[in-house]
């Protein structure tokens, strides 16, 4: 792992998830650019929230190697679930976060009111279907028990990537839709359906008939997704690419533009495509 990363201590709750998990790490109290929400100035600091893998990785990328020559001065605050990182951004703790694709920020918006902005997807983790227990998706047992993520976005995506894998059908649901397990209206396995925080599927895996594990917890496991996953979605024209955000308030923020910049850079690209040759990672630019 990355040195030089913050983390946040937090514990899950059970009533916003469906499994609860101490989550132990530490950071400064102190606020983002400036000290308070909208401020910033020319010795301004980015805290930047991020998912260890790869969202920490990249930008310890662009802080090691683009930021000096930029004028920014990056701080990366690590975060292991994905409800924090967004009411850290809201309150002023941080100034942006990485972690995020548009379907998961739209909901959080929609359900919590946020004022956030999102700039160009940087990269696309590809969501896995995983199993201890079978060695193709036509093993997986009838009556199986399915782990699929437990906030909406990611539910209503592991279901598609089961549909995709031709284990369920979700009908005439729209594309866009925050499906869940009730809205499934084929199922010739008869498989069942647990919804779990998403850093605790990996841990979990061999309590199921198999996971569906977002890119970043795969990685974080140690899990190869090309040469690991029984199915794994396709990267083309994916609509899950992953985003920095910001407060909307700080549209303006020269800083924030710039990093914004340095995300879509060649050479980020180019670490991004050196870096993950299994294809856990994918550029979204």
């Amino acid at each position: 792992m990355m040195t030089n990363l913050n983390r946040r201590t937090l514990l899950t709750s059970a009533a916003g998830l469906a499994g609860i998990g101490l989550l132990s790490a530490c950071v400064s109290n102190s606020p983002g650019t400036g000290g308070e929400k909208g401020e910033s100035g020319p010795n301004s600091v980015l805290k930047v929230g991020a998912s260890p893998v790869p969202h920490a990785e990249i930008l310890q990328f662009v802080k090691d190697e683009l930021a000096k020559d930029a004028g920014l001065d990056i701080e990366i605050v690590e975060y292991t679930d994905y409800i924090l990182p967004n009411k850290d951004l809201e309150a002023g703790d941080t100034d942006a976060n990485f972690y995020q694709t548009p379907n998961f920020l739209k909901n959080e918006i929609e359900e919590n009111g946020y004022k956030f902005t999102a700039g160009k997807g940087v990269h696309i983790e590809p969501l896995g279907l995983y199993s201890e227990k079978a060695k193709s998706v036509e093993e997986i047992a009838e009556g199986g028990e399915i782990a699929l993520n437990s906030d909406p976005a990611n539910t209503a995506r592991g279901l598609r990537l089961l549909e995709s894998a031709g284990l369920i059908s979700l009908g005439d649901a729209p594309e866009d839709a925050l499906v869940k397990p009730e809205d499934v209206k084929e199922n010739p396995k008869n498989l069942k359906f647990t919804e779990l925080e998403g850093g605790q599927i990996p841990r979990s895996l061999g309590d199921f008939a198999a996971a569906v594990i977002n890119g970043n917890f795969a990685l974080e496991a140690g899990l190869k997704p090309n040469k690991d996953s029984l199915f794994l979605e396709p990267g083309e024209d994916s609509p899950y690419a992953n985003l920095l955000v910001w407060r909307s308030e700080d549209d303006g923020n020269e800083h924030l533009k710039k990093l914004e910049e340095l995300l879509h850079s060649a050479e980020v690209k180019a670490f991004i495509e050196k870096t993950y040759t299994d294809g856990s990672v994918i550029p979204a630019f």
